[in-house]
């Protein structure tokens, strides 16, 4: 891992800001940036499922990232307008509030040019089928960290095939409890492990 990625996990929240302010006044791109970054939350998730880490630490390291992206949101708006890759539809699913990864995914998404319709969290099933017939996305992407949610995820799927929408549009489903059987379970078409893989789906999908 990088050092960054390093001092995240170790929540050295001064060692992480210096070291992006040291690599942004490098010329270092942000977009690789936040990979490393959610390499670092994706190890502090991994000590937490360890029961290495606890609550209180989870939730301090993404205060730490939530105080860089700050920084590094404007930063990834300010590049070079170019022409949108397409458009991608976002949220954590109803029951479930956290927005971690799914900030991530959704920033690495706009630093590499897709127009992303972010839905927040706990967001009803309808919701999201509104968004896609709205803004037309062949991608919807749905965030959980609780495993109670993978129901909701199966529902909105159901949902998507119910409004005549299910074909036209790809679902796209990540958190740190999801893997393939919950994507097979919910009928999903993708599990992304990390936020990079989803941005790399996202780019499969609108090649």
């Amino acid at each position: 891992m990088s050092d960054i990625a390093n001092a995240l996990r170790d929540l050295k929240e001064d060692e992480v800001k210096k070291l992006v302010d040291r690599r942004l006044a490098a010329g270092e791109p942000p977009v690789s940036l936040l990979a490393e970054l959610n390499q670092g939350m994706v190890a502090v998730g991994e000590l937490f499922s360890e029961k290495k880490y606890f609550i209180s630490q989870l939730i301090f390291s993404a205060e730490i990232l939530k105080n860089v992206m700050a920084k590094l949101e404007p930063l990834l708006q300010a590049g070079p307008q170019t022409e949108s890759k397409g458009k991608v539809v976002i949220g954590t699913v109803k029951g479930d509030i956290h927005d971690i990864g799914k900030n991530i995914v959704a920033a690495l998404l706009k630093g590499a040019g897709f127009e992303v319709i972010d839905l927040g969290v706990d967001v009803p099933g309808e919701k999201f089928i509104q968004a896609v017939r709205d803004s037309g996305a062949k991608v919807l992407g749905m965030s959980a960290l609780l495993n109670f949610t993978y129901p909701e995820m199966k529902t909105v799927v159901e949902s998507l095939a119910a409004a005549g929408l299910r074909d036209k549009v790809k679902v796209m489903i990540g958190g740190a409890p999801c893997n393939e059987q919950v994507r097979a379970f919910t009928g999903a078409d993708y599990y992304a492990p990390d936020a990079v893989a989803g941005v790399n789906i996202c780019q499969e999908i609108y090649a």
